[in-house]
């Protein structure tokens, strides 16, 4: 209510606010003499013309993409289910090992009773709720279900990816604790973030000895993960979920030398965004540095293959160890829509990975792998 917002159906048109310009010229609904002519385009239920004018003008660009802008579209709305916990669905422990699952079909094909536990999502209250004051049309049955598959992929990513990189470094998780830093965490990895939603790793590596995941960076969102790193980890067979607020090299500093934090086996960066400026370059030079002077096994995750080009350049640039990188068998499903120019190709989280480890040059490598578990490393 301090947002204005009263019922379901305030909440899902602020929820589509966002996305309400038009495609062709621009032009916010303020500044049309009817803010309500903005008008939706009726196969994809995605882009917005503020007249047919603009529509038309815009359909030789815009029916390249319509298809997959109605997936972003759906995904979207049903989204919201995310954080109403009626998805992810319950999973299951993998049945299989982690150098046998090699794409989402196999992870699909590990979870018991996979029709009952999305009929139950497709069939629930919220689902209900949701079309009952959207304002859309309610897509087919088959639609939704796709939809719900898409977005438990776009959940369950990271935690995988995380898990596939364990695996990939050869680090045993058998023996000892391991702890997982993930740097430059912004809200994007911590809103509405709760305690179990690293849990998978948990089915992957069921029996292990405890897996710390802290996420550090100076845009963390404050909520249940908000909590110290551990001095001494708990129980065993757990995923213990924290956030820190600070730039890398200063929690380093003031945490992991101090040893109020253990040092990392692994660092992961999810979409650092090395490529996009040099002062953005400039603000993870220090991190950088660190991690391959100390010899940290790292992975990073990127968008697609000109920001892959980039980053490896960059890295090289460092004179950093790279081990392996490619498409990442484990990206998201779930597409995500350009917010500035809707009718650019959408991007997938996590879609492509880079590896590294210390100076290049160096002997003393850990046992590497690929992520998708062959044995050459790279491409």
């Amino acid at each position: 209510m301090d947002f204005g917002i009263r019922t379901y159906f305030d909440m899902f048109q602020k929820m589509e606010d966002t996305f309400k310009f038009c495609a062709e010229c621009k032009k916010l609904p303020d500044a049309l003499p009817d803010p309500r002519s903005l008008r939706r385009c009726k196969r994809c239920q995605n882009v917005y013309y503020c007249n047919s004018e603009c529509q038309r003008a815009n359909w030789p660009v815009h029916k390249k993409l319509c298809k997959k802008l109605k997936l972003v579209a759906l995904d979207r709305l049903v989204e919201w289910l995310v954080f109403t916990g009626d998805i992810p669905f319950p999973t299951a422990t993998w049945t299989k090992r982690i150098q046998e699952v090699k794409s989402w079909d196999d992870w699909f094909s590990m979870q018991e009773h996979l029709e009952e536990k999305l009929s139950s999502i497709l069939t629930g209250h919220y689902m209900n709720i949701l079309w009952a004051n959207v304002g859309k049309p309610k897509p087919e049955e088959g639609e939704l279900l796709e939809s719900i598959k898409r977005l438990t992929t776009d959940f369950q990513s990271k935690p995988i990816t995380i898990g596939m990189a364990l695996h990939a470094f050869g680090i045993d998780l058998y023996t000892k604790p391991v702890t997982v830093h993930i740097v430059g965490a912004s809200h994007i990895e911590t809103l509405n973030t709760r305690v179990t939603d690293y849990d998978e790793l948990t089915r992957v590596f069921p029996g292990h000895q405890g897996i710390e995941v802290v996420m550090v960076g100076v845009n963390v969102v404050d909520g249940p993960i908000m909590r110290p790193p551990l001095t001494a980890f708990g129980p065993r067979g757990r995923v213990y979920l924290s956030s820190y607020k600070a730039l890398y090299p200063d929690f380093w500093e003031s945490q992991v030398e101090t040893h109020q934090a253990a040092r990392p086996d692994l660092v992961v960066g999810f979409h650092p965004g090395l490529h996009a400026c040099l002062d953005v370059m400039e603000g993870w030079l220090p991190t950088l540095l660190l991690l391959r002077d100390y010899k940290i096994p790292t992975l990073f995750t990127i968008y697609n293959e000109q920001e892959l080009k980039y980053s490896l350049k960059i890295l090289t640039e460092l004179e950093t160890q790279i081990t392996g990188y490619g498409a990442n068998p484990f990206t998201s499903l779930k597409p995500e829509q350009v917010y500035s120019n809707p009718n650019k190709s959408p991007i997938y989280c996590s879609a492509y990975y880079i590896t590294c480890y210390g100076l290049a040059g160096t002997l003393d490598e850990p046992d590497l792998g690929r992520l998708d578990g062959a044995e050459d490393k790279g491409e």
